[in-house]
């Protein structure tokens, strides 16, 4: 090695741990904006424990503006989710019997018309009883894919609500932020 390879290799050695403590660890927690997904600079060089009071001022205050409280939320779409699926259960549960009952009804139906039509109520009570269990069938598979298809939209339209009251709080959010010297963006 020649001399000044050595000359940078000595100064690289000493300055790397003078660098090294200008350079803050990261504490490994998220602030209370950063669990938002909002991203928050400290515009006038706040310390950390300002900026955290700041920010949880800043949450009560949007809080309290919008009526919303994003971590609460979350649970209204599980618990909208929750409904959507009992009612999904409860629509599958309606419909389970309504073969017997169709062919039930299209075997007593058919049996009149049997009688009347050849005076053989046997036959007409299976052909009967064979179109009612396919109607009812029908019936109850469109009923229950109806009731499915609500279930989703209410959860859908929950979602959307949600998404709509969130982006209305991270604004107010942000609006406070950025009055007391921070920069924002979500």
């Amino acid at each position: 090695m020649n001399k000044n390879m050595i000359r940078i290799v000595i100064l690289l050695a000493l300055a790397v741990p003078v660098l090294a403590q200008g350079v803050a660890e990261p504490t490994g927690q998220k602030t209370l904006a950063a669990t938002m997904s909002v991203f928050v600079f400290p515009a006038a060089g706040q310390e950390a424990t300002q900026q955290s009071v700041d920010e949880m001022d800043c949450y009560r205050w949007a809080v309290q503006n919008t009526g919303t409280d994003p971590f609460q939320l979350s649970k209204a779409i599980e618990e909208a989710e929750k409904k959507a699926e009992a009612e999904k259960q409860a629509a599958a549960q309606a419909g389970a019997g309504a073969g017997a009952g169709g062919a039930i009804r299209g075997a007593a139906v058919g049996a009149l018309i049997g009688e009347i039509a050849s005076d053989d109520p046997g036959e007409g009570a299976a052909y009967g009883a064979a179109a009612g269990l396919i109607a009812s069938r029908r019936r109850a598979r469109a009923g229950r894919q109806q009731a499915e298809a609500k279930a989703d939209a209410d959860v859908a339209t929950a979602k959307e609500i949600n998404a709509e009251a969130a982006g209305n709080f991270k604004k107010a959010f942000s609006v406070c932020l950025e009055a007391k010297d921070y920069m924002v963006k979500y």
